[in-house]
Formats: structure tokens, sequence, C-alpha cells
């Protein structure tokens, strides 16, 4: 294994562990103010409901879809009947609606956040760099599906364990050597993401209201 793929595949994903860990801290504990999804309704409706809902709702799948690839062994499936045509016709139908869902509303929601001057003017850096890298990992992702729709290449015989690998701290770069390159290429943006997620909006995905169960109502009377 030379130097890149000995960086990419055992270094580089304790790197962006550190950074999102860190960052996590860092920002909790200095600015909190911010830990919030900073929305932008009250400057555009429209667009930013049927965005958000096409993307919250594929997200969602999404990332279940990807938990259950990645983290699941494939003897756990094949134990249960889960075998290998079924586990792919599944996965392509599943993921390319979600996929297709997600994309669409990562268009939206940055032709919305790009397009309108009201949107742009109130935006950082982070959102736009958050949604941009979102839409790319997206589209890498859904191209690595369409190219693999015969389902020659097995990810859970190579990202799955290496992955599984990389969260017991027993990474085995070997297993990435014969991946495709778009795989590849959606893994890494894929983590890069984690390390610039503590400094965008999207570290509310880590906030549970729950205070708001047990508050007491919020009272409104007219004068007079």
């Amino acid at each position: 294994m030379n130097n890149v793929s000995q960086f990419f595949w055992v270094i580089y994903p304790y790197l962006i562990l550190i950074v999102l860990i860190v960052g996590l801290y860092y920002r909790y504990q200095t600015d909190q103010f911010s830990w919030t999804a900073k929305s932008s309704e009250i400057l555009e409706k429209k667009m930013l409901r049927w965005g958000s809902i096409l993307f919250h709702v594929g997200i969602m799948f999404v990332v279940f879809g990807h938990i259950g690839g990645l983290l699941i062994p494939k003897d756990w499936l094949e134990a249960i009947g889960i075998h290998d045509h079924l586990y792919h016709m599944v996965a392509v139908s599943l993921g390319t609606v979600a996929g297709v869902f997600t994309l669409a509303g990562c268009i939206i929601l940055v032709c919305r956040r790009l397009g309108n001057p009201r949107v742009r003017k109130t935006s950082s850096f982070g959102d736009m760099l958050s949604i941009i890298m979102l839409t790319l990992i997206v589209i890498v992702g859904m191209l690595s599906t369409l190219l693999n729709i015969s389902g020659d290449f097995d990810y859970r015989e190579t990202i799955s364990p290496w992955i599984r690998g990389v969260l017991t701290f027993r990474p085995d770069g070997m297993l990435m050597k014969e991946v495709p390159i778009t795989f590849k290429i959606h893994v890494i943006l894929g983590l890069a993401l984690f390390a610039v997620f503590p400094f965008t909006r999207l570290v509310h995905m880590l906030s549970i209201p729950l205070k708001y169960l047990k508050r007491n109502y919020v009272i409104y009377r007219k004068r007079g």
C-alpha cells in the first residue's frame, strides 16, 4: 500500500474524527447560541418548504441505509435469509428513490441559497459549503450506484469491513485497494463532511428539544 492509500484509508479517518470531536466540544463550550438550524424561512418560504421536505425525507432513508449497509456484516444478513440478489435489488431500488429525493431537495436548497438575494446575503460560508458538499456527495453516491447497477462490485466485502475496522481502531487499508474510484471519492467526501460538521448549522442534528415537552405554555394576551 503506497503513501497516498495509507493516508486516506488509515490516517485520514482519524484526523476527521479528531476535528469532529474537538470542533463540537469547542463550539459547544464557546458558542452555544449559534447551535441552531438558523432558519431563513422569514426570507423565503416556498422553495424552502419543498427543498427541506424532500431533503429531510430522503436523507433519513439514506442515513439508515448507509448504517445498515456499512455496519451490519454480510454474513448476518445471509443468516436471516437476505442473500446478495435480494439485498442488491432492495438497496438499489430504495436507495435510488431516497437519493432522488435527497438530490432534488439539495438542488432546490442550493438554488434558493444562491439565487435569492436576501437568502444569499444572510448565508455564511459554512451554509454555502455544507449544502454544496451535501449535493456533491449525493451526486457521486448516485453515480456510483448507477455505474454498479449490475452489482458486480459488492461494497459489503470491501468498504463495509474497512469502516468497521476504522470504528474498532483496526483499519485495513488494503480492503480499499480494488474499490472503484467513484466509491472512493464518495467515501472521502463523506468523511470530509464530518470535518466541517461542527462549524456549520448541521450541528442542529445533535439537538433534541426534550425540554419543550415539560416547558410551560407561552401565553399571549391582547392589551386593553
